[in-house]
């Protein structure tokens, strides 16, 4: 075995330059966005409140293990490739090298994706300007925050997720004085979670489905694995951060479900129409118009453009450094591995932009099907990342006691294991295979939905069983895995 040699020029290492506060908002960044903001209203009329209620919360849940999981690896070891170095250190150096690729391509054509929509969201002020234009002008935003310093993308991530917190603070107060009466002029009773089939409108099926949109919604929020590689106090930072942002998240989602719950009825036909396109029907639009709130849509509108640039600039930070993680592990270019004496890796941070920029070019409007075939077959890409957290982290477990190591030596212990890893890795797979159950409904089986919907499944798959081929990697066994505190050492 021996350590894959990088180029390095003396400036060949990543700064630690995240504090706690860049941590926390990093985490609520990553996963606070359109999913909310948007999509909330979707799933409130496909579910009723309270099969969203349920759905999300179950969802949370499962993000809890898997953040208790990522915390107690992260904080042992606190390295920037996170559980694509856990997989091949504890599991099988063909599932790091799956993972890697499959979250590094997830969040480069999610840059894409929020490239379409923020220029989808300029339109609603400018519609007769160019997307392509907003787009790139987006891209050298991104790319600029991105560049310059490891720093400096915390702060911009810091107030960006800063404005969505406090934009989701005020609406929760809004509607609970709405609620009470205190402003929109009567009381708001549990109407809506009685009318016709409410509070689980959709029955089981519906709850299911709803399971989908709860998880897209949450993810992002394993992103604080990625920065404990550039934390400047990994054991202090990550605990912390794992501790709060979580209960904050969830806390944001359950109580905009009940707001909303309460004071829009799930068979309002607003909520059947809600898209980024449509910020005029967000339920949280409605809710602010309701309580007499002027300009509520320009309002949410400047906070879904911030949300997506947030999860764009995210996006850009979480594939830059995969990507460098894998070329320390020999799994990328060398290339990909040298930094600029500000800590950041230029070479994988210009490739994935390209990688984004050429998928939005695709289709500038969002629409061809190239470009739907793209965005679909990176949506199952962060449950498998939440399955692999799932797995490494059962798997160091059981290598940290198997090598004669106490728990007591762990900083950050995770609550409730094994259940904790096992129950996240059941409802992973559930939600995987569950995700095209759209395309069996109706009688008829829609095919080319099947395909769209688990093209995500095959691609990972060849990237595993492909490197387990050409490599001949074995499952590593307990005893011997590397609780080496580096980069995973290979062949």
């Amino acid at each position: 075995m021996a350590l894959v040699k990088v180029d390095e020029r003396g400036d060949g290492e990543l700064q630690r330059g995240l504090k706690t506060r860049h941590m926390n908002m990093i985490a609520i960044g990553g996963a606070i966005g359109t999913g909310l903001f948007v999509a909330l209203g979707g799933s409130m009329s496909e579910a009723g409140p309270g099969g969203a209620l349920l759905a999300y919360g179950v969802i949370g849940i499962m993000v809890y293990f898997l953040m208790q999981s990522l915390g107690e690896m992260a904080t042992y070891m606190p390295i920037s490739g996170a559980f694509e170095t856990y997989a091949t250190k504890f599991v099988d150096p063909a599932l790091g090298f799956a993972l890697g690729w499959n979250y590094w391509y997830n969040w480069a054509i999610t840059l894409a994706a929020e490239l379409v929509a923020g220029a989808i969201v300029i339109k609603f002020w400018l519609p007769d300007t160019s997307a392509v234009m907003w787009s790139a002008i987006f891209l050298s935003i991104l790319f600029g925050l991105n560049y310059f310093s490891v720093k400096m993308y915390g702060e911009s991530e810091f107030w960006f997720a800063g404005i969505k917190v406090v934009a989701i603070i005020v609406f929760l107060i809004v509607g609970v004085m709405m609620i009470v009466g205190i402003i929109g002029g009567h009381n708001v009773g549990f109407d809506n979670w009685t009318i016709e089939n409410a509070p689980f409108a959709g029955g089981i099926i519906a709850i299911v489905n709803i399971f989908m949109i709860a998880g897209f919604s949450f993810q992002g929020t394993e992103l604080v694995g990625v920065a404990a590689g550039e934390t400047d106090n990994p054991e202090r930072n990550v605990p912390k951060a794992i501790r709060t942002v979580f209960w904050r998240i969830l806390i944001f989602y359950i109580g905009a479900i009940i707001v909303v719950g309460f004071i829009l009825p799930y068979n309002d036909p607003n909520l059947l129409n809600t898209g980024i396109e449509n910020v005029a029907v967000s339920p949280f639009t409605l809710i602010f118009e309701r309580a007499g709130i002027a300009f509520a849509a320009s309002l949410m509108n400047a906070v879904i453009l911030t949300s997506v640039l947030s999860c764009g600039n995210s996006g850009l930070y979480a594939a830059t450094r995969m990507l460098y993680a894998m070329s320390k592990e020999g799994k990328a270019p060398k290339l990909f591995s040298r930094v600029n004496k500000r800590g950041v890796p230029v070479n994988a941070l210009i490739l994935t932009t390209a990688v984004g920029m050429a998928a939005f070019l695709t289709s500038p409007g969002g629409d061809s099907p190239v470009y739907l075939w793209l965005v679909n077959a990176s949506g199952l890409a962060g449950f498998i990342a939440w399955l692999g957290i799932a797995i490494s982290h059962y798997k160091f477990r059981k290598a940290f006691l198997a090598q004669g190591h106490s728990l007591s030596e762990l900083k950050f212990k995770a609550k409730l294991y094994p259940f904790g890893p096992i129950f996240a890795m059941i409802l992973c797979l559930i939600v995987i295979v569950g995700q095209g159950t759209f395309a069996f409904s109706g009688g008829n089986i829609d095919w080319l939905g099947v395909l769209v919907a688990y093209i995500g499944i095959p691609l990972f798959l060849l990237l595993y069983f492909g490197y387990k081929i050409i490599k001949k990697t074995k499952s590593v066994k307990p005893e011997e895995a590397d609780l080496s505190k580096g980069f995973a050492k290979i062949d």
